[in-house]
């Protein structure tokens, strides 16, 4: 077994690790977060039905973004759902046989790469031109982007220019399933693509990219809209109350 090949399967098990384990542990921390006050944003939901509803809408349209920015709405959009497809076009590494969803959608995944920087590139230059969002930008900010940029162009630089043996990716990638390790090409593409993805998996956790778990722990979103109608005490302070 090659060196590279070791090389990429221990840092692939370690960035699993550490992702499954600090994702756990952010979320258990925003879900025992006490919640004192009720805040919902207004307009609210007065029923739980209403607040699902009303996450939904959140999480695939974006509502409260379209609302605020149509231009940025439309990168962040963009972005999003180019990066879900891709995503799911890359179960098939994972998967044998495949599923038939995950065969439908390979065409739109594969040029949904293109969208997804695009989306990007739109993200960041509002980080450099627009003077109020560049006043807020921090390094890791823009590291973050460049990551994800990275990610997707090395993505599309093994479909379109420098092809990768697609089927020796998915031995490895099922071998490091079943523990059992199968040479990994050594194409510089697939290398810096892979290795990024590793990068991006042991930072998730600890990053901003965490607002993908915490927008349905938001008090502002998930609460429902009946403080007349129900008193809100938080676990704690019903025990001091008691």
């Amino acid at each position: 077994m090659s060196f590279l090949t070791v090389l990429y399967a221990l840092l692939f098990y370690t960035a699993t690790a550490l992702f499954i384990v600090g994702l756990a542990y952010k979320i258990r921390q925003y879900a025992t977060t006490p919640a004192p006050l009720k805040i919902p944003t207004t307009p609210a939901p007065t029923t739980t039905g209403g607040v699902v509803f009303r996450m939904a809408r959140e999480v695939v349209l974006f509502e409260s973004l379209f609302k605020s920015n149509k231009w940025i709405w439309i990168f962040g959009w963009m972005f999003h759902v180019a990066l879900a497809l891709v995503i799911l076009r890359h179960f098939r590494y994972f998967q044998e046989p495949v599923w038939g969803i995950i065969t439908f959608i390979q065409p739109f995944g594969m040029y949904a790469g293109f969208f997804m920087v695009l989306g990007l590139l739109g993200l960041w230059a509002r980080r450099i031109v627009v003077e109020r969002i560049r006043y807020i930008t921090g390094p890791s900010d823009h590291l973050m982007l460049a990551l994800l940029v990275g990610i997707g162009f090395s993505g599309l630089m093994m479909k379109f220019v420098n092809h990768t043996d697609i089927v020796m990716v998915k031995a490895f990638f099922l071998g490091l399933l079943r523990f059992d390790l199968q040479p990994l090409p050594s194409d510089t593409p697939l290398l810096v693509h892979l290795g990024l993805v590793a990068l991006l998996l042991i930072i998730f956790p600890f990053s901003k990219l965490l607002h993908a778990p915490g927008v349905f722990f938001s008090p502002t979103r998930n609460q429902v809209d009946n403080p007349r109608e129900r008193r809100h005490l938080a676990p704690w302070a019903a025990e001091l109350d008691k």
